[in-house]
Formats: structure tokens, sequence, C-alpha cells
């Protein structure tokens, strides 16, 4: 058989065995790793009996300490002496030690030592040589893991190795080449000097002697130049083994003589003699230490049976504490199984109540969502029928009876659009927008929507306006144009012949937040102390000595809740007779840059209302039908009007229209069903909702069926005629 003995994992402990000890080593453990090193350096001078009685002495000290990780350190450099001295079945009883102790603390760096020693073991002793292919496969597998590169070549040198010894050049020559070109480039004189002798090995097996030879005296120039004597034994059995293969039995004589005189010098039969000598002196060592271990024991057990009378006490004392400890543990068991079971029928209880609450929240949800259509489908019709009357009849344009009944419709919408607006902020249904707005116009906006309240009382309103407050804000104006309205209205409403002020002031800045505090204060009839408390609350009404005030008691309800959902909070000061002052402060942002981007993204219709367009109203009812197509005649527009759905896709079969207004709740077929079915059509004429439902209840269903835009009965016809010209326009600008 041809093999190629190497002694790459021998060395190991010079350049790793610092890896394997923390810097914060004690002495003993730094006696220890001195013996282990004294033990490496005595080997590698061919002095193996004395690295044996040193490594020996490491071995005692380190079970002393009870280290495993330096007991398998021990047992791995002893298993190596005895390999290196032909001793295969010693080397693999100390490397299964080593093995044994090496999984107590699962040192991967051990794990790729001691298996390529095992592999090494059982190949080179000609012992198993597929078993030791298996080892050198493990121990390659542990050097990949801790990416030691100096390991890999090594390892996969020994695998070469030992495939060329079972004749299978191929995966051998594999291994090689893995690593071939890496180990030429590095210094490493020990890894090329075996990769010329594989190389050597390779050729003389493949008929090509003369390569064979230039390799093989290229491994021994370089272990003769640094006096690697036991490789120059392995490169002398080889070049034997070569000359004899190639039938050149003097040069294989001269070699041999060579071999036979290195051998002797290396392995002395003294030195073979110490070390057997050495290892029966281990296993007594090893014996001595288990007896002194037992005795040990032996000992504590006869301290312990000292102790075992006081032992007996306290576990009879401690068992009695622990039965009453149990009576007790068992009693509060039962009272605890008594209240769980009260809990749960409580649970149970509360799951019932809960189910019914939300049960009577969603009920309530529906009452006011079909309340507030149902008030504002007729309401469109009172609203539009006396535009329409005053429209048509000029002269009674100054009748206080026409006035009242107007008057009367646009509170009793306020009215639902407070109670809409209540269940909203209740559900947590309101987000605040984004949007860029002008104060002092919001402002201005409101301050001439309730001016008729001012005059009529006789008091005088006055806006004050910080001028440090930047020109365009960013945030909700919807939402703060509600609250401002509802304090100065209700300000209004109850002062008489005095004062109204609504100021903002400019508090604080910070980063782009400008936070901004409103007042309202009016010279009023002034809020009792015992009623400043509830005035926020829903419904409520204080009692007046002088007259009464009409109202709902929602007003500053809305305005309390309003004012949370920018993260701020309301206050009042008031003093019976004297007067209130309502102030809160909100942050809103202000960014240059955005503002001018938002700016420049607000689509402006600046056309003036002189399109003719054909439009189709599907509406059921017919006061409606008819406010409705006065509203789009008089801005020079023709409508067609139909009952029903149904009747909308005939008409639009017949005619083509420009625009479609739809009602949602009709009977036969609904404004969403009908225009599902017109959009499977491929009609792309703009669909617009005219609906009493509140807006944020349809818009995900009004999108989803293909409608485009929505409008809330009753409405401006400013706003309509607004809305149909966008959507008109949008509508060319795709076409």
């Amino acid at each position: 058989m041809i093999k190629s003995k190497s002694t790459y994992l021998i060395f190991i402990f010079l350049f790793c065995s610092a890896l394997l000890f923390s810097q914060d080593r004690d002495s003993k453990k730094n006696e220890i790793e001195n013996l282990i090193n004294d033990a490496v350096v005595n080997y590698s001078s061919f002095k193996y009996d004395k690295a044996l009685e040193i490594s020996k002495q490491a071995l005692m000290k380190s079970f002393a300490i009870d280290d495993n990780l330096l007991i398998s350190q021990c047992y791995n450099t002893i298993g190596v002496i005895f390999n290196e001295c032909s001793d295969s079945e010693k080397a693999i009883e100390f490397y299964e030690k080593a093995v044994f102790y090496a999984k107590k603390v699962n040192n991967d760096i051990l794990f790729n030592w001691i298996y390529g020693n095992l592999g090494s073991v059982y190949y080179f002793n000609n012992i198993d040589v597929k078993k030791g292919i298996n080892y050198y496969k493990k121990s390659l597998f542990y050097a990949e893991k801790i990416k030691d590169s100096a390991q890999i070549q090594y390892t996969k040198l020994n695998l070469a190795s030992a495939y060329f010894a079972i004749h299978d050049y191929k995966l051998g020559s594999k291994e090689i080449n893995d690593i071939r070109e890496k180990i030429v480039k590095e210094d490493n004189d020990e890894a090329k000097m075996s990769l010329n002798l594989l190389l050597g090995i390779y050729a003389s097996n493949n008929n090509k002697k003369l390569e064979g030879e230039q390799y093989y005296f290229k491994a021994k120039k370089i272990a003769e130049a640094n006096d690697f004597q036991s490789n120059l034994i392995n490169i002398y059995e080889n070049l034997v083994r070569h000359h004899t293969l190639h039938n050149e039995a003097d040069k294989a004589k001269k070699y041999q003589q060579k071999l036979d005189s290195l051998h002797e010098i290396v392995y002395s039969q003294d030195k073979l003699e110490n070390i057997k000598n050495a290892a029966n002196q281990i296993e007594l060592d090893e014996y001595k230490i288990q007896l002194e271990r037992i005795e040990q024991v032996n000992e504590e057990h006869k301290r312990s049976l000292k102790d075992s009378k006081l032992i007996v006490i306290l576990f009879l004392v401690i068992l009695i504490i622990l039965l009453m400890f149990l009576l007790t543990l068992y009693k509060n068991i039962k009272i605890r199984e008594h209240s769980n079971l009260e809990l749960q029928q409580s649970n149970e209880a509360l799951k019932v109540a809960i189910e019914k609450a939300e049960e009577a929240s969603k009920l309530k949800s529906q009452f006011v969502s079909t309340i507030t259509h149902e008030l504002r489908t007729p309401l469109y019709g009172v609203i539009g029928i006396t535009d329409i009357i005053l429209d048509e009849h000029k002269e009674l344009a100054r009748s206080p009876h026409l006035k009242s009944l107007k008057f009367s419709a646009k509170y009793l919408l306020s009215l639902v659009n407070d109670i809409l607006q209540m269940n909203k902020i209740e559900e947590k249904r309101i987000v605040l927008e984004n949007l860029i707005f002008n104060l002092t116009d919001e402002i201005t906006t409101i301050k001439n929507s309730v001016e008729y309240i001012a005059d009529k009382n006789n008091d005088k309103l006055s806006v004050e306006i910080d001028t440090a407050i930047p020109e365009f804000l960013i945030g909700d104006k919807l939402r703060l144009s509600q609250i401002i309205m509802n304090l100065v209205s209700n300000a209004l409403k109850f002062t008489k012949n005095g004062e109204v002020i609504l100021s903002a002031d400019l508090k604080r800045v910070e980063n782009k937040t400008y936070f901004i505090e409103f007042k309202v204060k009016d010279t009023g009839i002034g809020i009792a102390k015992a009623d400043q408390e509830k005035i926020f609350d829903k419904f409520v009404q204080i009692e007046r000595k002088e007259e009464d005030y009409q109202g709902t008691g929602l007003g500053l309800s809305i305005v309390s809740r309003l004012v949370e959902l920018f993260d701020s909070e309301i206050h009042l000061e008031s003093e019976e007779n004297v007067g209130t002052t309502f102030f809160f402060t909100i942050g809103f942002e202000y960014d240059e840059e955005k503002s001018k981007e938002i700016i420049n993204n607000i689509e402006v219709d600046l056309s003036i209302n002189d399109n003719f367009y054909n439009i189709l109203v599907v509406e059921d009812n017919k006061i409606n039908q008819m406010v409705t197509k006065k509203i789009i005649h008089n801005s020079n527009m023709t409508c067609t009007i139909v009952d029903d759905g149904y009747a909308a896709m005939v008409a639009i079969d017949r005619e083509r229209f420009d625009i479609i207004l739809m009602d949602i709740n009709m009977p036969l077929i609904n404004g969403f069903e009908t225009t599902r079915k017109i959009r499977e059509k491929g009609v792309t004429t703009p669909i617009i909702a005219l609906t009493a439902f509140d807006k944020q209840e349809v818009t995900e269903e009004a999108l989803a069926v293909g409608m485009n835009d929505i409008m809330v009965k009753p409405f401006e016809p400013s706003k309509l005629f607004q809305v149909i010209n966008n959507n008109i326009k949008k509508k060319k600008s795709v076409d």
C-alpha cells in the first residue's frame, strides 16, 4: 500500500494553544499551559520520553483543578506522542479520552485537532484507511466551521494521501487541486513539502517516473533544509516504493539504508521503552485519582451521616409546616374556585352586556343615519321650493313668512348636522385633515356668516388677528371653523346690546408648529359657577332667567370634542352679568415650501357657468325632481328626469348626456346598482351621487361602483355647478 505519513496536526499546540485559554488565567492554569508547551518543545526535538513525562504532569494537574478543557488537550498531546512512536492502540485510547472531555466543553478547535489525529492513527498505521478518511472529514468540518485556513489545507492534504492509499487518485487529486494554488503562494515550507510528496506519489503511480522523482526531490530538499526528520523518514519510504515500482533495485536499496539509519536515530529502543513505562504510569496515576475521589466522597458521606439526626428533625419540622401550608393552600383554592366561578358568571354577564351595548350602538348609528337622511330629503325640498318661490315672485322677497320658512328649514338642517357630528365624534370616525388655509379668510367668512345675529341683538362683533401669524397654515380648517362658528354664534346669542371679540394670538413656535390661542369674549349674561363644569355636556342647557333661548345643547359639547381632536383643551372664564370668555390653543404647521407645493396643486376653476350641458337626473322624489330641475334650468342647461335606475339605463341608450345626477336611495334598484350596470355597459359619462346620507357613509361604496363624486342634499346651487364643471373638465382631459 502506498501512503504518505504526515504529522501536520502534531505541531498545532505551538500555534493554537493560546486560543483555548482566556487572558485571565489563574496561576495553576498558567503552570499547566507552560507544561504543555514544554512537552511540545521536547516532542519537536524527538525527546519523546521526556515529552510524555511532562504531558503526564500536566494531565495530573488538570485533573486536580477539574478543568475539562485542559484534560482533553493533555490526552490529545499524549495520543500524538504514542502515535508518532507507532503505538497506535495507546494513541487511539488517549484520543478517545480527549474526545470524551472535549464534548464536555464543546470546543470546535479541539474537535478539529482530535478528529484529525484519529484519522492519522487509522490511516498511517494501516488499521482502517476508510475509517481514517471519515475522521478526516469530521476534522475538515470543524476546520471550515472555525475558518482556519491552515487546518483546512493540512486536512485536505491528509485526505488526499488517504485516497491515494486506497488507489482513488481521482478524489485525491481533487482535494489537492482545491488547495494547490494557495499553498504555492504562501510561505509554508511544511505544506509545500507535503504537497510535493503527494504530487510525487500521484505521478509515480500514473507512469510518470521522472516527474514523480522531481517532486520527491523537491520534498526531500525542503525536509533536509528544515530538519523535518520524521517527514524525511516518510519521503525515504516513498522513494523506496517508487524505485521498487519502477524496477530500480539498487536505488531502492540505497534509500532503504538511509531510512533504517534515520529510523534508528529518531526511534531508539530506549526511548520506546521509556514511553511504554510512562504509559503504564499514566494509567496508575489515573486510577489513583479515581480512588482519591472515591475516598473524598466517602468522607463526605461520613460527615453527612453525623448530621442525619438534625436533618431528620428539620425534615419533620418542614413536613409539618408543609402540611399546614397545603391545608391553607387547599382552603385558598376552594375560595378561589368560588371566586372564579362568580367572576366567570360576572364575565359572562359583562360579555352579554357588551354585546347588547354594541348592538345598541349599531342601532343608534343606523337610527341617526336613517333619521338624518329622512330629514334632509324633505329639507332639500323645503329650501329648494322656497328659493323657487323667491325666484319666480320677486315681490315676495321681503315676505317675513318666506324668510321665517327658510330660516326654520336651515335651523332644522343645522340641528340634523349637529346630531350627526356628535355621533361621528363619539364613534371616533372623524380624522383631522391637513389642508392649507388662510386664517384671516376663514375668520372673515365666519364673521360674515353670523353678522345677522349681531345685527339682530344690536351687538358689535370685532376680530383681532395677530400679525405674526403666517399667511398660510396647514391643518383641518373645517373643524377649526366649526369650533369658532359655534363659539361666536353662542356668544352673540347670549349677548344683547354688547360686544363679542374674536381674537387669535401667536403664543409660541416649536420647530414648524405655530401654537395659536383663540379667544371668544362676550359681554353677555355670563354663566354661574355651579353650571360651568357641566356646560360642555351633551344636551345641557343652562336655565336662563331673562328669556328662553332656543337650542339643542349640542354646540359646546361638539366644540369640546373637536378641540380634543386637536390634542388641546378648551377653558372658560365667566361671571354672571359681566360676560364669558372661551379660549383654547391649537398648533398648526407652517412650511413655506410645502405651502407652495399645495397651492400649486390646487385646481382653480375660473370658468363662468355659461356652458350648455345636457344632464340626466335620476330621482324618485317628485318634489326633489322639481327642485333639481329648477336649479338646472336657472343655469341655462337642459335635463331629463327619470324615476328609477331602469328608466335611466333606457334613457342612456337613447340619448347622449354630459353628466348624470344619481340619487342613491330609490325603489326597484338603488343608485349604486344602477351605476354598476351603467359602467358594465361601457358608459364613461361622469356620475355624481345626490344623496341625503352622510358623505362619509357612502363614499367608499360610491367610488367602488364607479361614481365620480358625491353631493349631500341640501346643497348650494353654485356648489353643484362647480362639481359638474370639474367632473366634465376631467372627463374631457382624459378623452
